[in-house]
Protein backbone atom coordinates (compact mmCIF):
# COMPACT_ATOMS: atom_id res chain seq x y z
CA UNK A 1 0.00 0.00 0.00
CA UNK A 2 1.37 3.63 -1.06
CA UNK A 3 0.37 5.21 1.93
CA UNK A 4 2.11 2.89 4.11
CA UNK A 5 5.44 4.56 4.16
CA UNK A 6 4.51 7.82 4.88
CA UNK A 7 1.88 7.13 7.56
CA UNK A 8 4.76 5.18 9.80
CA UNK A 9 7.26 7.83 9.10
CA UNK A 10 4.70 10.24 10.69
CA UNK A 11 3.58 7.55 13.42
CA UNK A 12 7.36 6.91 14.36
CA UNK A 13 7.43 11.15 14.26
CA UNK A 14 4.83 11.52 16.97
CA UNK A 15 2.95 13.48 13.78
CA UNK A 16 -0.82 14.06 14.19
CA UNK A 17 -2.18 14.21 10.81
CA UNK A 18 -5.72 13.21 9.04
CA UNK A 19 -5.86 10.96 6.65
CA UNK A 20 -8.88 11.90 3.78
CA UNK A 21 -10.21 9.89 1.65
CA UNK A 22 -11.21 10.75 -1.33
CA UNK A 23 -12.12 9.78 -5.01
CA UNK A 24 -10.08 9.14 -7.66
CA UNK A 25 -8.77 12.70 -8.62
CA UNK A 26 -5.01 13.23 -10.77
CA UNK A 27 -4.52 17.06 -11.11
CA UNK A 28 -4.32 19.31 -7.95
CA UNK A 29 -7.04 21.34 -8.88
CA UNK A 30 -9.52 18.74 -9.17
CA UNK A 31 -8.22 17.11 -5.47
CA UNK A 32 -8.89 20.59 -3.96
CA UNK A 33 -12.42 20.26 -5.42
CA UNK A 34 -13.30 16.90 -4.42
CA UNK A 35 -12.08 17.33 -0.86
CA UNK A 36 -13.35 21.11 -0.64
CA UNK A 37 -9.78 22.52 0.52
CA UNK A 38 -8.53 25.54 -0.99
CA UNK A 39 -6.15 25.35 -3.74
CA UNK A 40 -3.78 27.63 -1.58
CA UNK A 41 -3.87 24.97 1.36
CA UNK A 42 -2.81 22.21 -0.35
CA UNK A 43 0.78 21.38 -1.59
CA UNK A 44 1.61 19.94 -5.03
CA UNK A 45 4.60 17.99 -5.28
CA UNK A 46 6.96 19.00 -9.25
CA UNK A 47 9.24 17.08 -9.83
CA UNK A 48 12.20 19.42 -11.43
CA UNK A 49 15.68 18.96 -12.55
CA UNK A 50 18.25 21.62 -11.59
CA UNK A 51 21.58 21.09 -13.14
CA UNK A 52 20.47 17.34 -14.21
CA UNK A 53 19.61 16.28 -10.57
CA UNK A 54 16.07 15.31 -9.61
CA UNK A 55 14.57 17.91 -7.01
CA UNK A 56 11.10 18.21 -5.74
CA UNK A 57 9.18 21.69 -5.64
CA UNK A 58 6.40 22.10 -3.04
CA UNK A 59 3.77 24.91 -3.96
CA UNK A 60 0.51 25.66 -3.40
CA UNK A 61 -1.88 23.48 -5.82
CA UNK A 62 -3.58 27.12 -7.15
CA UNK A 63 0.20 28.34 -8.18
CA UNK A 64 2.93 27.53 -11.20
CA UNK A 65 6.58 27.08 -10.89
CA UNK A 66 8.18 29.72 -11.56
CA UNK A 67 11.15 27.98 -12.94
CA UNK A 68 13.97 30.84 -13.47
CA UNK A 69 13.38 31.83 -9.78
CA UNK A 70 13.87 28.51 -8.28
CA UNK A 71 17.10 27.84 -10.57
CA UNK A 72 18.34 31.39 -9.38
CA UNK A 73 17.56 30.76 -5.77
CA UNK A 74 19.08 27.16 -5.99
CA UNK A 75 22.02 28.44 -7.33
CA UNK A 76 21.41 26.36 -10.36
CA UNK A 77 23.04 26.82 -13.98
CA UNK A 78 20.09 25.07 -15.71
CA UNK A 79 16.55 23.62 -14.83
CA UNK A 80 13.53 22.00 -16.63
CA UNK A 81 10.82 20.21 -15.57
CA UNK A 82 11.33 16.72 -15.34
CA UNK A 83 9.23 14.12 -17.56
CA UNK A 84 7.65 11.04 -16.06
CA UNK A 85 9.75 8.50 -16.98
CA UNK A 86 12.31 10.59 -15.18
CA UNK A 87 11.27 9.89 -11.91
CA UNK A 88 8.30 7.39 -11.20
CA UNK A 89 10.66 4.60 -10.43
CA UNK A 90 12.12 6.43 -7.53
CA UNK A 91 9.17 6.26 -6.15
CA UNK A 92 8.39 2.64 -6.26
CA UNK A 93 5.92 2.50 -3.51
CA UNK A 94 3.69 5.61 -4.95
CA UNK A 95 1.11 6.07 -7.99
CA UNK A 96 2.93 8.40 -10.69
CA UNK A 97 1.70 11.95 -10.00
CA UNK A 98 1.13 11.48 -5.74
CA UNK A 99 4.40 11.20 -4.35
CA UNK A 100 4.03 12.95 -0.50
CA UNK A 101 6.20 16.32 -0.64
CA UNK A 102 8.36 14.40 1.78
CA UNK A 103 11.31 13.85 -0.61
CA UNK A 104 14.16 13.30 1.26
CA UNK A 105 12.35 9.66 1.79
CA UNK A 106 13.78 9.26 -2.18
CA UNK A 107 16.70 10.63 -1.36
CA UNK A 108 15.30 13.75 -3.45
CA UNK A 109 15.91 17.23 -2.12
CA UNK A 110 12.68 19.21 -1.28
CA UNK A 111 12.07 23.29 -2.34
CA UNK A 112 8.88 24.30 -0.63
CA UNK A 113 7.59 27.81 -1.39
CA UNK A 114 7.35 30.58 0.89
CA UNK A 115 3.53 30.88 0.51
CA UNK A 116 2.60 27.75 1.81
CA UNK A 117 3.69 29.24 5.69
CA UNK A 118 0.62 31.43 5.26
CA UNK A 119 -1.79 28.68 6.62
CA UNK A 120 -1.15 26.61 9.78
CA UNK A 121 -1.93 23.62 8.24
CA UNK A 122 -1.61 22.04 4.39
CA UNK A 123 -2.48 19.08 2.97
CA UNK A 124 -1.00 16.67 0.49
CA UNK A 125 -1.69 13.85 -1.62
CA UNK A 126 -0.28 10.51 0.38
CA UNK A 127 0.95 8.61 -2.53
CA UNK A 128 -2.06 7.99 -3.94
CA UNK A 129 -4.97 9.16 -6.38
CA UNK A 130 -7.56 8.49 -3.71
CA UNK A 131 -5.81 9.78 -0.30
CA UNK A 132 -5.04 13.08 1.51
CA UNK A 133 -2.87 13.45 4.09
CA UNK A 134 -2.96 17.11 5.94
CA UNK A 135 -0.54 17.85 9.16
CA UNK A 136 0.48 21.61 10.63
CA UNK A 137 2.73 23.06 8.16
CA UNK A 138 5.39 23.45 11.10
CA UNK A 139 5.64 19.60 11.50
CA UNK A 140 6.00 19.14 7.73
CA UNK A 141 9.10 21.73 7.63
CA UNK A 142 10.70 20.14 10.55
CA UNK A 143 10.59 16.57 8.98
CA UNK A 144 10.83 17.62 5.53
CA UNK A 145 13.95 19.74 6.37
CA UNK A 146 13.36 21.36 2.50
CA UNK A 147 15.02 24.67 1.44
CA UNK A 148 12.20 27.36 2.20
CA UNK A 149 12.10 29.88 -1.16
CA UNK A 150 9.89 31.90 -3.18
CA UNK A 151 9.44 30.20 -6.22
CA UNK A 152 5.45 30.30 -7.23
Amino acid sequence: MPVAKLKEFLDSNHVKYVSIAHSVAYTAQEIASVTHIPGKELAKAVMVKIDGNLVMAVLPASRQVDLERLKAQAGGKTISLAGEKEFKDRFPDCETGAMPPFGHLYDIPVYVDSSLADDEDIAFNAGTHRELIRLSYQDFVRLAKPVVASFA
